[in-house]
């Protein structure tokens, strides 16, 4: 089935949008290969048997960013037992099969519909995001909170010291 469905698919569509993209510009993988029943929690067997199904996918696509989306992925990805609240917004470099990039997890966009004080958080993970697709890494970390709540980093030139660069298509690769 499709990813992202539902009120959790319609407020990862609006997070894209804040930042200038559409599904269509990213690439969406869910780290099981089936829902679990009942859309509950995948167990970690289940994660263990998928894990070389998305491993094989970001072999085969090589994405530069992988925003992870909630707790699942980002421990299989960032390799961290650390708590949601602690990564969020933290971008960490990474690699796969021999290929660098880096790895910014991220609220899942259902954690807003339950707690609402997350959306906002989400909002100002994705200003983040942006500064990091557009400027890279260092300028991605330098983002205060104020200024991502504000909406001041999606435009060129915001980040100190950080020039943006030339304009590329590129996807994005969420999990």
């Amino acid at each position: 089935g499709e990813p992202f469905v539902g009120q959790a698919g319609k407020l990862l569509n609006e997070l894209l949008a804040g930042i200038g993209l559409t599904r269509a510009d990213v690439y969406i993988a869910n780290v099981v290969k089936c829902r679990p029943p009942e859309n509950r929690d995948p167990a970690p067997d289940e994660i263990e048997a998928c894990s070389p199904h998305l491993m094989q996918q970001i072999n085969i696509i090589r994405p530069r960013v992988i925003c992870t989306l909630g707790r699942f992925a980002t421990k299989l990805l960032a390799g961290t037992d650390l708590s949601m609240t602690a990564v969020h917004g933290k971008a960490k470099a990474a690699g796969f099969a021999g290929h660098d990039t880096v790895v910014f997890p991220v609220f899942h966009p259902a954690a807003a519909l339950y707690t609402p004080a997350n959306r906002q958080v989400l909002v100002e993970d994705f200003q983040k995001l942006h500064v990091l697709l557009q400027r890279g890494l260092e300028a991605a970390t330098s983002v205060t909170r104020e200024e991502a709540a504000a909406g001041k980093v999606a435009q060129p030139g915001s980040a100190v010291g950080v020039e943006p660069p030339p304009a590329k298509t590129e996807q994005l690769h969420l999990w």
